[in-house]
């Protein structure tokens, strides 16, 4: 009875009898990968520095880089594509672009420029093929918001929506793209760190906004969440920390059942900063970050560290069941699950 006791309370790690490795797709390549977008087991495609996007159409046996021309030098952190041929980008820092490609990369068209020095676009969420979202760094304390429904051909700025004015050193982060979660309906949740956290929540499209405390670690230029997911409209998931201390775990992740209105900690937590994180399952969810990948079986509660390899960001195939890594040099592995 003891036995039975103790798996019981041990599983999911030990008598699920579930094991992970991480499986090399593309490596070497002159660029730090932060924007990934798995439109399936097959499509997949990539954004990051010096002007980088890339593609694979046979499940990352082979890939295919790229550079907009014209757009060389800037640090893609965010892409999202709709199929293999699809797709939009976004730059971080200043002049800020969103680039569309509809012949598959051959060609990209620019939608949206921004010559503010201020100007930081940090992240963006689709609803739908024409509906989408970004969101960017206050200026004079507005958090920066855009907003497309005609497939990221035009950009609305809707920033005056969200009324309240960001705190002083309030800010978003760009390692992922990750940290802006979009679900159908009009659903979004924005996360902010710096010296305050902050969930910034919109049940209409980005018309209107709630704000909810954060209680991930914050209050320095390089804390906060940098990464959130959500299962459904209640239960979620925020990872982040500190990433110049990038093996400390204090506070590096939380959940919620209530759609981010409170939040609480995980029983065994994640080894360190994590930069992205994502649901595979309403039980598996999947956390990487510079100090390695951590996979909880749980939904959360509890956290297994299953490497030290670094990464920026992870995503599940929208349609399919593969799981995909991004990070520097290139880097893309699939986390493979052996039962």
């Amino acid at each position: 009875m003891k036995k039975i006791i103790w798996c019981l309370l041990m599983a999911p790690f030990f008598c699920a009898a579930q094991s992970f490795s991480l499986k090399p797709l593309n490596e070497n390549t002159k660029a730090s990968l932060r924007g990934l977008s798995v439109v399936s087991n097959q499509v997949i495609w990539a954004s990051g520095s010096n002007g980088s996007v890339g593609k694979t159409l046979d499940g990352g046996l082979t890939w295919q880089w790229m550079k907009p021309k014209g757009y060389e030098q800037l640090d893609f952190r965010d892409i999202e594509a709709f199929d293999q041929q699809h797709a939009i980008i976004v730059n971080a820092g200043s002049p800020a672009y969103v680039l569309k490609t509809i012949d598959g990369g051959t060609t990209w068209t620019e939608h949206y420029k921004n010559i503010d020095s201020a100007i930081f676009l940090d992240g963006l969420g689709f609803w739908d093929q024409n509906s989408g979202i970004i969101f960017g760094d206050p200026i004079q304390g507005k958090m920066q918001l855009l907003k497309t429904t005609n497939a990221g051909t035009t950009w609305q700025n809707i920033s005056s929506n969200l009324r309240q004015s960001l705190a002083d050193g309030e800010a978003g982060f760009a390692a992922s793209g990750t940290t802006i979660k979009t679900l159908p309906g009009g659903k979004v949740w924005i996360s902010s760190g710096g010296t305050t956290s902050n969930i910034y929540y919109s049940a209409d499209y980005g018309e209107s906004w709630n704000v909810f405390k954060c209680p991930i670690w914050q209050g320095e230029s390089t804390t906060g969440p940098f990464s959130i997911d959500f299962y459904d409209a209640k239960n979620g998931v925020v990872v982040g920390g500190n990433y110049v201390k990038d093996k400390a775990n204090d506070n590096n992740v939380w959940l919620t059942s209530n759609g981010g209105k409170t939040w609480t900690k995980p029983v065994t937590p994640v080894a360190g900063f994590r930069s992205g994180v994502a649901y595979i399952n309403k039980n598996m969810v999947v956390a990487t970050g510079t100090s390695g990948t951590d996979v909880s079986t749980d939904g959360g509660r509890n956290w297994k560290h299953i490497g030290d390899q670094s990464f920026n960001a992870v995503q599940q195939a929208k349609k399919g069941n593969r799981i995909f890594l991004a990070g520097e040099k290139g880097r893309v592995f699939e986390l493979l699950i052996n039962k």
